[in-house]
């Protein structure tokens, strides 16, 4: 019975972090102007089950407008040379992505957002105030 109990908590944990993902990259999203038409696509099945309740979202990352991107290897190639928007779930893929505006990443338990201004300028990206304190000239 304790190991039932074990497994449950476990796995709201996981899902309590999905949902506060979901509710972190909405805020940001809604912070842009980039919001217009917006079709997303993920390699991460959960957010777009997430993402679809207030956004257009597709399995085909080449109808996509946005990428998010967890894992650069579960993207196709064809869809990262794409004139889409491309924001990362990992602070080593602002680096390995250069057409990257942004990330959302976990650091000591925190998330942390980095927006990269020079590429929002590249991109015509406005972010709102309130994204202001997150934004950054490089990769560090």
């Amino acid at each position: 019975m304790k190991w039932l109990l074990l497994i449950a908590i476990s796995l709201s944990l996981f899902a309590d972090d999905y949902t506060t993902k979901e509710k972190i990259l909405h805020s940001i999203l809604s912070q842009t102007n980039i919001k217009q038409n917006l079709i997303i696509w993920s390699d991460e099945s959960t957010i777009l089950n997430g993402l679809g309740k207030e956004y257009n979202t597709t399995n085909n990352c080449n109808n996509a407008t946005l990428l998010i991107i967890t894992e650069k290897e579960d993207v196709p190639q064809e869809c990262l040379q794409k004139q889409a928007y491309i924001f990362v779930l990992d602070y080593k893929l602002l680096s390995e992505i250069p057409q990257s505006f942004g990330a959302l990443f976990w650091k000591k338990g925190r998330a942390n957002i980095v927006i990269l201004e020079p590429r929002i300028k590249t991109q015509h990206i406005a972010v709102s105030e309130k994204l202001k304190p997150y934004l950054e000239n490089k990769v560090w």
